[in-house]
């Protein structure tokens, strides 16, 4: 019998912590989010032998990757190594091809599944962060409570070492790691591109008014603009860049849903899309959406002009908001856009072609079966960026400044969708949308992606890493998540063999993990030889430097074909075996319609001609791989590839020559 109130609530409390201790359950590394990050990072460590755990709050691995970004932002393909690589792919294999970067959701959702079952990790499916304990600056556990209205106890995960890969950053919030939200001020860091912008990009014509009688701004604005004056450009702020659902739709009937009129639909909110168009009159659908095609009858659409799929401005609260409002914003985020679908293919203002246009068009069967043939991703752009020992800005993106340490690079243009629509003039505008490239590939430093070592010592941040507004858009770009989380697992197992915190590991030893086994998994690497690298590349003839459109920062171009120039790629890197040779075909301008090449294997020479205008460059991006064919190497030393302007009718690229080994 207990005899007291005060001993009863002790023996409760210790019932209580001796089942949380039951539940608990030791790891080498945990992983927060399931992302195409989070599945990489957990692949990774646990083929090096570690004991992983991912944790993920939703039921679907690979974040945007496998919710409808199958258009992939590639920049430049020199920036997607190891296992990003790898995806794409597995992705070309399942369409027949070597390499492929336009994919059904469904084809990488089952490409990241089959990562997960070649390794040995313990996925915990529908739970959230509810809780981190630290000891000084090292986390000695997270809890993790089920999702209300799902089967599941709150569970306690130790580790030694642990990495955010969601889109959130609520690993790092919630471990006390300095991180930032919204647009710093120009003067922050020195840049010209942060803050506000008021820019032409995916924006409005003037003369489209905002009131809800034209004219009359005592009737108050149309739904989706904010009540603000326009702050001067570079002014900073707490508003993050639109999010939308990047929408997987078919034109395939027998595999087609038709849209229906989703719940809480008011046509009110796409006021601004008639007015719109009643001064700009409808084309096509892709007046309002980047329609882009997808194989077997699908899309990935994306948002174009001044409206679109973007919700501007209702995202704001989303990167410090708990797990129930979240799910309140991405909701009003699904009915927005099934709402856009539906008033394009049903409201009488659209002219009757775009009406049967849009009708031909509806949800694939086939894709998101588990989620009511919609994806459960929204896409997160932008949320927390941590403030980590190293802050990448524009003057990294634009080569003004370059760091030592890379375990990555970025490609993409300084991207940021409209953060903000007001009224400016007496007329809507859309604020914040920049796009500012022309810069080659550029390092991404180790220290962007650890805290500081006085916040926590055994955390990594690949995701929602220290940069700048402006920095992070070239950054966040699905491939180069995937290289930055497999350095980060690099990373967690170099300071779990070296018993040291992770500020400690060197950029060196990530690197040579990198050359060495840069698959994570023990498969021979490739050879690439860079026409640039003039010890691996003998010259005859006039080459001229290319440094836009080729895979690397430059590569060579032979303009005159009246004499004879030749490019032989040799490589001491390789060794004898079998391996798939292919050459890098970049989009030039008067390009020849064929090209001459050489293969020697060390005993004997094998020379053809390539069909040049047969090459199809799809997607984002400016060139493809293409395969010289399959050979044996006996003579390592002695064996060449050699392209020639030889019977050229154009311009001759040499970029670079690649060795795949046969596994």
């Amino acid at each position: 019998m207990i005899r007291n109130r005060s001993s009863y609530y002790l023996l409760v409390l210790l019932i209580a912590c001796i089942q949380l201790q039951a539940q608990a359950k030791d790891y080498d590394i945990c992983i927060y989010g399931g992302t195409s990050a989070g599945v990489i990072a957990a692949y990774t460590a646990a083929k090096a032998g570690k004991s992983v755990v991912l944790v993920e709050p939703g039921t679907r691995l690979g974040g945007m990757s496998s919710g409808g970004l199958g258009y992939t932002d590639i920049g430049n393909k020199y920036v997607v190594k190891g296992l990003a690589l790898d995806f794409y792919r597995k992705i070309g294999q399942h369409y027949g091809k070597f390499e492929q970067w336009i994919f059904e959701p469904k084809v990488a959702d089952s490409i990241f599944r089959d990562y997960m079952r070649k390794a040995s990790i313990d996925i915990v499916y529908e739970h959230v962060l509810s809780a981190v304990e630290k000891k000084g600056t090292h986390i000695a556990q997270i809890l993790v409570a089920p999702i209300k209205g799902t089967d599941g106890q709150e569970r306690a995960i130790s580790a030694h070492v642990f990495i955010d890969c969601s889109y959130e950053g609520d690993l790092m919030a919630k471990s006390g790691v300095s991180y930032h939200v919204g647009r710093e001020d120009n003067q922050v860091y020195g840049e010209t591109l942060n803050g506000v912008q008021l820019m032409d990009g995916h924006q409005f014509p003037d003369g489209i008014d905002p009131y809800q009688i034209p004219g009359d701004k005592s009737s108050g604005l149309l739904w989706g603009i904010n009540d603000e004056v326009l702050k001067a450009n570079g002014t900073g702020d707490r508003k993050v860049q639109a999010y939308n659902f990047r929408i997987c739709l078919t034109n395939n009937p027998a595999n087609r849903i038709t849209i229906e009129k989703p719940r809480n639909y008011d046509p009110k909110r796409y006021e601004l899309l008639k007015r719109w168009k009643e001064k700009y009159p409808w084309k096509s659908l892709n007046d309002v959406f980047i329609w882009s095609r997808m194989p077997n009858n699908k899309t990935d659409i994306n948002n174009r002009n001044g409206f679109s799929t973007d919700m501007i401005g209702m995202n704001w609260d989303y990167p410090e908001a708990d797990y129930a409002r979240r799910q309140e914003i991405i909701q009003a985020h699904e009915d927005y856009t099934k709402g856009l679908l539906y008033f394009v293919g049903h409201d009488p203002s659209v002219p009757e072609f775009i009406r049967n246009e849009m009708l031909a068009w509806g949800y694939p069967k086939d894709e998101y079966t588990e989620h009511g043939n919609w994806s459960p991703q929204l896409y997160i752009r932008e949320a927390r960026r941590m403030i980590g020992e190293v802050v990448m800005t524009q003057h990294h993106c634009q080569g003004r400044e370059v760091v030592k340490d890379d375990i990555g690079y970025a490609a993409y243009t300084m991207d940021s969708h409209n953060c903000d629509r007001l009224v400016v003039n007496g007329m809507v505008k859309n604020e914040g949308n920049v796009e500012v490239g022309g810069f080659p590939p550029f390092p991404i430093s180790y220290r962007s992606i650890v805290p500081k070592k006085t916040e926590v010592s055994n955390l990594l941040v690949p995701v929602c890493l220290s940069a700048s507004h402006i920095a992070y858009g070239s950054i966040r770009m699905e491939p180069v998540f995937m290289v930055l989380s497999q350095s980060a697992a690099f990373a967690a197992c170099l300071a779990i063999d070296g018993k040291k915190a992770i500020q400690d590991v060197s950029a060196h030893e990530i690197k040579a993990l990198w050359k060495n086994n840069p698959k994570g998994d023990g498969r021979k690497p490739d050879i690439w030889i860079n026409s640039m690298e003039r010890k691996d590349v003998q010259l005859t003839g006039k080459w001229e430097e290319e440094k836009r459109g080729g895979f690397g920062s430059s590569y060579l171009i032979s303009t005159d074909h009246s004499q004879r120039s030749t490019a032989r790629f040799k490589s001491s890197d390789l060794s004898p075996g079998n391996y798939d040779i292919y050459t890098y075909f970049p989009k030039i301008e008067n390009s020849s319609a064929q090209l001459l090449y050489t293969v020697f294997d060390g005993k004997q020479k094998t020379a053809k001609t390539l069909n040049l205008a047969d090459i199809k460059i799809e997607g984002q991006t400016s060139g493809e791989w293409v395969w010289l064919g399959n050979y044996s190497i006996k003579n390592s030393e002695a064996s060449y590839v050699e392209i020639s302007n030889e019977k050229a009718s154009g311009k001759i690229a040499a970029n670079s020559v690649l060795f795949v080994p046969k596994e």
